[in-house]
């Protein structure tokens, strides 16, 4: 079965991850994203519930770690990131955790399913879309550097929502996010 390919979005904002830095894939299935991010020179750590497709990717540059997200302990995935990397994934009590584990400079890249998405199939249980602008309150004390909702055509038809936004003032923001 080939690799799905790495969102656009987390490409077009990967440049913004402090070189060499350290970032968390989270809820990281596949590996389409730890795949990226480890050949962009990024120390990461890959999570998921099931970690069987992740396992190659364990090396030098990689910590693989199994973790359920979902079980209703306190975040267990430390602080410091310098990029945090979601997609196709939520689960809304680790939001503000997220935002909270950044390093100052740090990025959340941030891409998964709106209300609205119910009429392109799964998923359709309001439980896993976002409502509108919701991505940006849930990162209102971060510097959104971009922010889009609605419908896509590619990958494949569907409502999404995603943001790319930094913890720190405009003037903490790297020199390349400053170009875009």
């Amino acid at each position: 079965m080939p690799q799905e390919a790495a969102s656009a979005w987390v490409r077009r904002f990967l440049p913004l991850i402090r070189p060499a830095g350290s970032v968390l894939d989270l809820a990281a299935g596949g590996g389409r994203h730890t795949r990226l991010l480890v050949d962009a020179g990024f120390r990461v750590t890959a999570v998921d519930r099931d970690i069987t497709r992740l396992r190659p990717f364990a090396g030098a540059r990689c910590e693989v770690r199994q973790a359920d997200l979902e079980s209703g302990t306190p975040w267990p995935l430390g602080s410091g990131w310098d990029g945090i990397v979601a997609t196709n994934y939520l689960h809304r009590p680790l939001l503000a955790p997220i935002a909270a584990a950044l390093a100052a400079g740090g990025i959340v890249i941030y891409e998964t399913f709106a209300a609205g998405n119910e009429r392109f199939g799964l998923p359709h249980n309001p439980n896993f879309l976002l409502r509108p602008g919701e991505l940006l309150a849930a990162f209102a004390a971060l510097t959104v550097v971009a922010f889009e909702q609605g419908e896509v055509a590619k990958p494949r038809p569907a409502q999404i929502q995603r943001i790319a936004a930094v913890n720190g003032p405009p003037g903490l923001l790297p020199p390349t996010c400053r170009q875009l």
